[in-house]
């Protein structure tokens, strides 16, 4: 191999290494940053961090592929105080609704007007991370076993006086009577887009 080619097969070597690691940093800054599937309402911010009490088991989102979150998670100062116990995804009237995580149901049925589906999440302790839907038309019946991704219903059009007056999926999460964030239930590649991926770099020959 005369001196020319090597040089040229370094240099390539050297730009696609470069490349991959651009790209590596650049897929990590952007998993972290903005994005619709944030928690802090419409507009995006940051993903929430992970929370060692809640296992990343989800399969999926409950709605759709990747759906807008409308409304994000707000605790609460105290256990009666203001703010928002869980996430509102986007999603109109009968869209389908599916288990994000695989267990039983534990309720379905009507409260207060709408229809919500309660599963305790299989393999989470005691007492069991329990995920609830509303407004929803239940499919399953209490004491169902379900797989994450099955169908357990389909989104009701909202009712009169709801946060949610152009359709959306309320979902939650507690264990016991503590509220707890639903999208931690999700691995962070899913509830911010995808895999990395590694992009080609204009301009560096792939070594042959």
């Amino acid at each position: 191999m005369s001196g020319m080619r090597v040089m040229r097969w370094v240099s390539g070597w050297l730009g696609l290494l470069l490349g991959m690691a651009v790209a590596l940093l650049a897929s990590v800054a952007w998993a972290g940053g903005a994005g619709p599937a944030g928690d802090t309402g419409p507009g995006g911010g940051a993903g929430p961090a992970q929370d060692a009490s809640v296992p990343a088991v989800g399969g999926g989102w409950p709605v759709g592929v990747r759906p807008q979150v409308l409304r994000g998670w707000e605790p609460p100062a105290s256990v009666y105080g203001p703010g928002h116990r869980g996430v509102d995804l986007g999603a109109p009237p009968g869209a389908v609704v599916r288990a994000v995580a695989a267990g039983r149901v534990s309720f379905a049925g009507p409260v207060a007007g709408r229809g919500v589906v309660s599963v305790e999440v299989a393999g989470t302790g005691s007492p069991p991370l329990r995920t609830t839907y509303e407004p929803v038309r239940a499919s399953v019946e209490e004491g169902e076993e379900v797989a994450a991704g099955e169908v357990v219903g389909t989104v009701e059009a909202a009712a009169t006086g709801s946060h949610c007056g152009g359709g959306c999926l309320h979902w939650g999460l507690r264990r016991g009577e503590t509220y707890l964030n639903p999208l931690l239930l999700l691995p962070p590649w899913l509830r911010n887009g995808g895999p990395s991926r590694l992009l080609p770099v204009l301009g560096v020959p792939v070594p042959g």
